[in-house]
């Protein structure tokens, strides 16, 4: 019986967890991912522009609201066919994956479970196909992980609302032809509010010079006395549970686009090892670099299984935000972990755009940070299973 070296990054079969209609949508992406984004991303990261033509293609494959129900007008995806859907993204490029989660988990999601119907219909049919593009501005420059600081205000005048405050690491937000805003009122409460591009008082600055998400748009949004209708108010969103429930959902797509680009760089590695001779043997034969393989390997395994149960308990409304946060916090860390060792296995190679592995290293420093960085997911895991806020 020959032996063949299994290269699959599916080393415990677990797509025998997996429906066909599941396999069949992450081989769309992949393909889709190979085609059309792969060949010039590094361009893309290297000039720090996003490669705004995929944004259609992207809509064509259902991938904006994947999840949403199909009486509703989407493709009624799994959780699960979600993640995937992430994961593949974020093979190609975090940049890719902010964008798609962003408009789906951060745009949609929200109006979708907090708007007036007029804004449903309004909105998220021109959101689904990507003829508009959203933002989602939380986070404010002196206020990250502290959401019930934020200082931004909202006053209501008449039948209008006046919007002031500024808004820092917005993804998408240049481009956006609608911002879905979180302001505190005067009674001391957080609200949601959509803002519409070319409202007066309102600008969204690119944020330039990242050594991260080069290819990815970021940016501030600047409200000065910025006006708009009481219509532009989501009426189902009160409190702080507004904002996190939304964070919750872009928490779940980004444990699943870590795999993605752990993936990358693993199989990057793999090839690398196997084909680069030094001291006439590929150094794939080496100890220490079989050692390195079988880490990221077994890393990347975990992280699938987990993502793969992750998803069929949101599929049973039990996707709780800890649950959520460990996978956030575990599968970003084991990411950024295996985009180390791959630099490492390349050697010089491993600094160079012509590879991926510092391109999704550095990307994922910023996955690390954002909607949620890596110590306060802990905290919220810790919290959940000890009944006590942490001391501080």
């Amino acid at each position: 019986m020959s032996w063949k070296p299994i290269h699959s990054v599916d080393f415990y079969k677990a797509d025998d967890l997996l429906t066909d209609e599941e396999k069949k949508v992450r081989a769309e992406l992949a393909e889709f991912i190979d085609r059309e984004v792969i060949p010039g991303i590094a361009k893309h990261y290297e000039e720090a522009t996003f490669p705004m033509e995929v944004v259609p293609k992207l809509a064509e494959l259902g991938v904006f609201g994947a999840a949403f129900p199909k009486e509703e007008g989407y493709r009624g995806l799994s959780h699960v066919a979600y993640g995937l859907i992430m994961q593949e993204l974020e093979r190609g490029d975090s940049a890719i994956r902010s964008m798609a989660s962003v408009q789906a988990a951060l745009v949609m999601f929200p109006i979708r479970a907090y708007g007036s119907e007029e804004q449903k219909k309004k909105w998220l049919p021109l959101l689904k196909t990507g003829e508009k593009i959203g933002c989602f501005g939380l986070t404010e420059p002196a206020h990250g992980s502290d959401p019930g600081g934020l200082e931004t205000k909202a006053v209501r005048e008449g039948d209008e609302w006046v919007l002031s405050g500024e808004k820092l690491w917005i993804t998408n937000g240049s481009i956006a032809d609608l911002a879905v805003v979180w302001a505190k009122t005067p009674d001391d409460d957080i609200g949601g509010f959509l803002i519409e591009k070319g409202t007066k008082g309102f600008k969204a600055p690119e944020v330039t010079r990242k050594l991260s998400l080069r290819a990815s748009i970021t940016s501030g949004l600047v409200m000065d006395s910025c006006r708009i209708p009481e219509a532009n108010r989501l009426p189902g969103a009160k409190g702080l549970a507004g904002p996190l429930r939304c964070l919750n959902e872009a928490r779940y797509g980004i444990a699943w686009g870590a795999v993605g680009a752990a993936t990358a760089c693993y199989t990057t590695a793999l090839n690398y090892a196997i084909k680069r001779t030094q001291f006439e043997k590929p150094i794939a034969s080496y100890q220490l670099v079989q050692q390195k393989l079988v880490g990221m390997l077994t890393d990347i395994t975990k992280a699938q299984l987990m993502c793969i149960q992750l998803g069929r308990l949101k599929e049973r409304g039990e996707a709780a935000y800890p649950r959520v946060s460990m996978a956030k916090m575990s599968n970003v860390a084991m990411a950024s972990k295996a985009a180390r060792v791959a630099r490492e296995i390349l050697g010089a190679n491993g600094i160079s755009l012509s590879y991926n592995v510092m391109r999704h290293m550095c990307n994922l420093e910023s996955v690390k940070t954002y909607e949620g960085t890596h110590d306060m997911q802990a905290l919220i895991v810790g919290r959940e299973i000890t009944g006590l806020d942490a001391i501080r």
